[in-house]
């Protein structure tokens, strides 16, 4: 079973993207907060992690970059309401950027073709 990690600031985004995940048959944790993010990584053992950019404690870009040096190999999916960090060359480090929206099949679509490599 694929473990994953969300990281996301909005309570109800963790736990719909948790619920619906679940049901995919995945592991997932959630988080609210970039500092718990790395914490969570760098004692578990996780397949890939949906991280949101604008988080309340700190940057998502940040965290990716932290992610990256770290564990170079874990796959991270950006994941933002604002198509607008698509053209920051530092979204470049995700394996992915998916806009959020209603619609979280493009989610579900790119965990899959990410863990399944």
């Amino acid at each position: 079973m694929h473990r994953l990690l969300i990281v996301d600031d909005e309570d109800h985004i963790r736990k719909l993207y948790r619920d619906f995940l679940i049901r995919e048959g995945y592991e997932v944790k959630t988080v609210a907060s970039g500092e718990e993010a790395l914490d969570m990584v760098a004692t578990g053992n996780f397949d890939l992690v949906v991280l949101d950019i604008e988080l309340e404690d700190a940057s998502g870009l940040d965290i990716l970059k932290q992610f990256k040096e770290k564990h170079p190999h874990l796959p991270i999916i950006l994941n933002s309401a604002y198509s607008t960090y698509k053209s920051d060359f530092n979204t470049w480090l995700a394996d992915a950027y998916i806009q959020k929206s209603s619609d979280i099949k493009p989610l579900k679509d790119k965990i899959k073709e990410l863990v399944e490599i």
